[in-house]
Order: structure tokens, then sequence, then C-alpha cells
């Protein structure tokens, strides 16, 4: 399953609307022979999905083997025939799923069609690490919304760019490559008007050659400018969007943007973070200090205005990036 999960990893950020799923196929004689098995991702939209890629690459060696899915298979017409009738005909006498679909169009049909037809079905290895992975996924189908990470980066003291405005380069070329890698399994990358006449951005994915997650020109995540880009942008063509952030998602998320990347400026990040929007937060701290309180702060706009009203969250994981230190952060859980 954890061969499947990183076959989904890799293409995170390919396969929107769809889930990116992976799948192995284990042949009935090759159980712990790596070497031997079969692994598939899902394609770009209207592409064949990981079962499918998988039980392509096995051939006859599916019959009777075992297939590895980190997301139960579909039993419905869409772009693609069925999963579900894929591997009925390709003779898999088990399968093994993470978690059951969300989509309501899934939502164990999958899992009952297989059972039905005598397939052995296991559901719930590796459950926890792939519910992590498709958490944007879940979230844009349960709630029409793409998934938002807020990417932050600051010197130890909380201060963005300099009081003069310069900024560049508060992170090192570490922290700032795994930025780009963000970007590269974000739909869409999205700006304040404000940001775009300040810095120029071209908000593109630019990674070294040999990275999985290198993206080609037509690969690029849309680029999302709230409000409007002067002529001349680095960001144009960029899709030019107004009014309320939930607005903004509620739009992004019917064009099937199942993940987003908001960078900035600080008052934007200020507005979603203040509206309890924000799934996921990255900052990038240098081991750096303006040292004084004139320095451009992460967030523009007020704040919790008392102790007991600060906002706690949970953090998820802490890296070493090269000199600078890669905070991942979660809003805290609801009351039960």
């Amino acid at each position: 399953m954890l061969r499947a999960v990183d076959a989904a990893a890799r293409v995170h950020g390919r396969t929107s609307p769809n889930p990116w799923v992976g799948a192995v196929l284990v042949p009935r004689t090759a159980e712990g022979v790596p070497s031997a098995w079969f692994t598939g991702a899902t394609a770009p939209a209207g592409g064949p999905h990981a079962e499918v890629a998988a039980l392509a690459a096995a051939g006859e060696r599916a019959r009777g083997g075992t297939l590895y899915v980190t997301l139960e298979p579909c039993a419905h017409h869409g772009r693609t025939p069925p999963c579900t009738d894929a591997v009925l005909a390709a003779g898999v006498a088990r399968v093994v799923v993470a978690m059951t679909d969300p989509d309501p169009k899934v939502d164990g049909r999958g899992i009952a069609a297989l059972r039905a037809a005598g397939v052995e079905v296991e559901v719930g290895v590796g459950a926890d690490v792939v519910s992590e992975q498709l958490a944007p996924y879940v979230a844009h189908r349960r709630t029409g919304r793409p998934w938002v990470v807020l990417k932050l980066a600051a010197t130890l003291d909380g201060r963005i760019a300099a009081p003069d405005g310069s900024s560049r380069w508060i992170t090192s070329e570490e922290a700032r490559l795994d930025a780009h890698r963000l970007r590269a399994v974000s739909d869409a990358v999205i700006v304040g008007a404000g940001t775009v006449r300040a810095d120029d951005p071209s908000l593109t994915v630019r990674l070294p050659e040999g990275d999985p997650l290198v993206r080609g020109p037509e690969e690029q995540p849309v680029r999302v400018v709230l409000g409007r880009a002067p002529d001349g942008a680095a960001v144009l063509p960029a899709l030019e969007l107004s009014g309320a952030p939930e607005e903004v998602l509620d739009d992004l998320g019917s064009r099937g943007m199942v993940q987003v990347l908001v960078e900035g400026g600080a008052a934007v990040a200020h507005d979603f973070h203040a509206r309890g929007l924000v799934d996921r937060y990255v900052l990038y701290l240098a081991p750096a200090l303006f040292g004084g309180d004139d320095a451009r702060p992460l967030f523009a706009g007020p704040g919790a205005a008392t102790i007991g009203a600060l906002w706690r969250g949970e953090v998820r994981s802490v890296t070493s990036l090269g000199p600078d230190v890669r905070v991942e952060l979660a809003p805290p859980a609801p009351p039960v």
C-alpha cells in the first residue's frame, strides 16, 4: 500500500478534478517480490485511473492476484468506464482498499460491486496515511470548495519584508524549492493584485530536471489574481477574480480545482486566515531577525484582541531545509 501511496504522490496536482490515486497489482506468484509487482497511478482527467493502469501493466499476470489501491474503485461511467469492470475482467482475486471514496457517485458502491461478484475486499489498510494524502480531495467533495494551503515565509521575528518593501530573499534556495513543490501539487496559486504590483511574480513551477514534480508549460497551476493585474505583469495570463474569499473559493471549486495555494500578500493572508478558510499553513522561517517593529508582518489586519482569543493550531511537521525551518500547521480541530 505504501508503494501505491508513493505512486499517487507523484501525480498529485495533475489529476483534478479526479483524486490522485495509486495502485499496485501483486501477482499470485509474486507475494513478497517487489520487482515483480505492477504499479499504476491516475492519469490526467479523461485518462485511465490507477487501477486500470496497474492492470494493463500486469496483463495476464493480474489473474488471481491482489490489487492494492489507495481509494475505492469507481463503479460508474464517467469520462472512463467503471474501474470495477476492469478489475473483474482481469480476474483479480483480492482487492485491498485504503479508504472508501466520499464522492456520492461512488461511496461504497465500488466495494459492494466487487464483493457481489465474489472478489475478496479488505478496507482500511493504510487508511491513516491515505486519508491525509487525499484530505484535499475529501474536502472538495464534501464542501465544493478547494483545500486551501497558506504559504508564509518570514524571519524568526515574524517579518516578511523590510520597511522599504524589499524581501528577496528572506529564505534559502532549499526553502524556495520546497515552495515550488507546493505550487506543483496545487491547481491554482492565488495572490493579491498588490503583490503583483509590488513584486511582479510569475507564480510558475520551477524545479530542477529529475524532480518528480517537474511541470511542463501545459501543466502549470492556474494563476489567480484577486483584483486586476497591471498590463504586462509576469503573472499574465491569469484568472482575475473579485469578491469575498468565500466567493472566490466557490468559483474555483466549481471549476474542478481541488487544492489551491495562497501566496500573499499580508492582507490576503489575513483575509483567508481571519475568515477560517485555511486548511493548512506552511511557514518557512529563516534564522534572521529584523529586530524592530517597523518591518512588515506576516498578516496585515487586526489580530486577536486578548490572549484568550489567540489562534492555536496543531503542528503537523517540522522540517529543516538548509538553514531554514519548515513548519506545517493544521487549524484546531472543531469541538466534538
